[in-house]
């Protein structure tokens, strides 16, 4: 026999060695498991709503009272349009109607006009406006492209009036020309 101190460490060292043996097996046998999380987010845009609640182009008399012709000079403030997003790359697209009579209807007799063309424009959401002229043949700046998602103020406007069939006709007289503008925006495919 020996000492009883070294008795006692022999003892700590055979303790610490069974329990370190105890303990090789478990951590030689670990494993790592790994969990995957996933969702999806659907692409989506809105239009958002006309600031104020005002969604009317109200271009009051059109025409010069002496003479009917159609006024060369024809404006409104221009229309804002806030709370819109794309959370993906996407188009805007401008579309409109010419200005029609709400009551009258059958042809304009000879030297009158019963429609009004004018261009509208998008902006504030691409690079370059989207841009459509009710008597083009063709509108290719209807539709503009932004890369990326994107959230922002969309501010509309319409200009250059002009009578179908040319300035120097006279318009029907009806108590409410209409014409129709349409933004359109979409995720970009």
């Amino acid at each position: 026999m020996g000492s009883p101190v070294r008795e006692m460490m022999m003892n700590t060292v055979f303790r610490s060695l069974a329990l370190i043996t105890a303990l090789l097996p478990a951590m030689a046998f670990a494993g790592v498991s790994t969990v995957a999380v996933n969702g999806e987010v659907s692409t989506q845009c809105s239009g958002g709503i006309v600031q104020g609640g005002d969604s009317v182009f109200a271009l009051g008399v059109m025409v010069d009272t002496a003479t009917d012709l159609l006024l060369d000079n024809l404006s409104a403030p221009p229309k804002t349009i806030v709370g819109a997003f794309c959370n993906s790359a996407s188009t805007i697209t401008v579309a409109a109607t010419p200005m029609t009579p709400a009551e009258f209807t059958g042809a304009p007799p000879s030297g009158f006009s019963d429609a009004v063309d004018y261009t509208t424009t998008a902006s504030g959401w691409t690079t370059h406006p989207a841009v459509f002229t009710t008597d083009a043949a063709s509108n290719p700046n209807a539709t503009q492209k932004e890369p990326a998602a994107f959230s922002g103020v969309i501010t509309v406007a319409v200009s250059a009036f002009t009578p179908v069939g040319g300035s120097a006709l006279r318009m029907v007289a009806d108590p409410n020309y209409v014409g129709r503008i349409t933004i359109t925006l979409a995720a970009a495919s």
